[in-house]
């Protein structure tokens, strides 16, 4: 099998480095790689010192809403507000036109370093299973640049939509792999409870695992989060749970908060702030000192909780901006979360890409180390403060050993030419 390289690059960790390729595997990292594998020139790629990192890890993304801005109607800017704008445009969905919507933002995050995506794709008795046809569509024409997990999404809930579980079980048959939540959306604590129970049936039933949006509302009395540790160490799905948003954490009692942090850690959970949504969503109805919008991000690291970042949302109901760039994502993060210093920049990298890593339960297949999958980008810029302050693309990124995208930034000042 032919060997290509990425040589002279630097690692996050400051080290110069070559990275063998072989078919889809990383076969050799370490300076003098390349040479030491007899890689011939006309096979290398030459970072001049950039920085070589693994592919992105999107993990909380919403594929079937994305580039649906301007078919609504404008609202009051809460959760609930783009809840209710996107039920019309919802009901209308064509397969083709998500499958569109999709791949675009698919293949912007690819241009941006991302070749992982698990999104959450709504199921509910308004779209039915169109969305997810549409984002199981797009996943398959996008299968040579990038891989899609697809989250069967109760968007609506399940006690509140009569049906809605029935479409869940379907989802998960027909294409979806992991079984997504968002029990604080029922009205009381017993259909919460009995949302809990319901998804966590159905990934036994699958042997699946749980990605569930929680808590996401300024309001600390309310409570879920305890629920979903309740039910993953019931069931013993410790390492398999992932939480979304998990706002009210940051309204909560300290003393619910230090209790419900410690029980996350303890089972396991994943934890993804979504800043770049929450930021403009929560804290509506705030005068002066207005909430941030997000967890308790440094709590949640402090007590050993892995915490990822994730996009959310591109140009939907809930968010007017994005792109599919983790790297503004993790920039606009740091900003929310107050992560400045050398150790929490690092925290910022981990977030994009092997917290999320972990949460897919990649293991040793994910890196850049011999033997994982090469999926891997490299920057112009040396390091991954200098990466994250500049904010310009990947100049290549691989997917499965195969370069699937390039970018090349031009800029002048003072250029030279006709009139000077």
């Amino acid at each position: 099998m032919t060997e290509h390289a990425v040589v002279a690059a630097t690692m996050a960790d400051g080290s110069p480095v070559d990275v063998v390729v072989a078919g889809e595997t990383v076969t050799a990292v370490g300076p003098g790689a390349a040479d030491r594998h007899g890689v011939p020139p006309a096979r290398r790629v030459d970072a001049a010192g950039g920085l070589l990192l693994p592919a992105f890890v999107d993990t909380h993304v919403h594929l079937d809403k994305v580039l649906i801005r301007d078919q609504l109607a404008e609202h009051d800017g809460t959760l609930r507000g783009a809840i209710d704008s996107i039920h019309a445009a919802k009901s209308g969905y064509l397969v083709d036109d998500v499958r569109r919507r999709a791949r675009a933002v698919i293949e912007s995050s690819v241009l941006t370093g991302t070749t992982r995506l698990r999104s959450h794709v709504d199921v509910d008795t308004v779209g039915g299973l169109v969305p997810l046809q549409g984002v199981l569509a797009a996943a398959q024409d996008c299968a040579d640049v990038a891989e899609v997990q697809v989250v069967a999404f109760p968007q609506e809930g399940l006690l509140r939509d009569p049906g809605a579980f029935d479409l869940m079980q379907r989802a998960m048959a027909e294409g979806a792999t992991v079984v997504g939540g968002m029990p604080h959306w029922e009205l009381g604590e017993a259909d919460q409870r009995e949302h809990v129970r319901l998804c966590f049936e159905l990934a036994d039933r699958h042997d699946a695992d749980v990605d569930m949006h929680v808590d996401e509302t300024d309001d600390g009395s309310v409570r879920t989060l305890a629920m979903v540790v309740d039910e993953t160490e019931r069931r013993g799905w410790r390492g398999r749970v992932t939480v979304g948003h998990v706002c009210a954490l940051s309204a909560a009692d300290e003393e619910y908060a230090a209790q419900v942090v410690a029980g996350c850690a303890r089972a396991g959970i994943t934890v993804v702030s979504n800043p770049v949504t929450n930021l403009v969503l929560q804290g509506r109805g705030d005068t002066g000192l207005v909430r941030r919008g997000t967890t308790r991000v440094r709590e949640l690291l402090a007590a050993g909780v892995p915490v990822a970042f994730g996009q959310d949302c591109v140009a939907d109901g809930f968010y007017p901006f994005g792109r599919g760039d983790l790297l503004e994502v993790a920039l606009v993060s740091a900003h929310a979360a107050h992560l400045t210093t050398q150790d929490e920049l690092a925290t910022c990298l981990a977030a994009v890409t092997s917290v999320p890593a972990g949460s897919w339960r990649l293991g040793t297949t994910y890196g850049v180390e011999a033997g994982a999958r090469a999926d891997l980008q490299v920057y112009a810029a040396g390091s991954w403060p200098e990466v994250l302050r500049l904010q310009d693309p990947p100049t290549h990124v691989w997917y499965r050993g195969r370069e699937v995208a390039r970018t090349t930034v031009t800029r002048a000042l003072r250029p030279a030419g006709p009139g000077r």
